[in-house]
């Protein structure tokens, strides 16, 4: 299982971004898909997940403004960023694992076994 997350950069306040996480190695549409968060000196925060069915939860902070979705010909999941904010600031980090193991939280981090390497999201002025 392979996760490459991209898309991130540096961008304004009131600016968008599109998140991609590329998976090799498994059947996307057999796992959830999780995106988290981590600023420095914070603790990591789930931001969105989708599941196999395509259900999705958002973060409260995140809600309204960022959308998760899946094409499953490219074995990508996209996370769309809207109204960005200097709060969103953080590197942003996909996640997989089946949903038997993610089941009890998949919002919560230590559910996860399968990570792809952070891309930063920086959002100022």
């Amino acid at each position: 299982v392979q996760l490459q997350a991209s898309g991130g950069g540096l961008v304004q306040p009131g600016g968008s971004l599109r998140l991609s996480c590329a998976a090799s190695g498994f059947t996307l549409d057999y796992y959830v898909i999780a995106w988290f968060r981590q600023a420095p000196g914070k603790e990591r925060e789930g931001v969105s997940f989708i599941s196999m069915k395509d259900g999705t939860w958002y973060a409260d902070s995140v809600k309204g403004r960022f959308t998760i979705s899946r094409d499953s010909a490219k074995r990508t999941v996209y996370l769309q960023m809207n109204s960005l904010k200097p709060e969103d600031t953080a590197l942003y980090y996909c996640a997989a694992d089946a949903l038997s193991r993610v089941a009890g939280g998949p919002h919560e981090a230590f559910r996860y076994d399968y990570w792809g390497h952070g891309t930063q999201v920086t959002v100022s002025s």
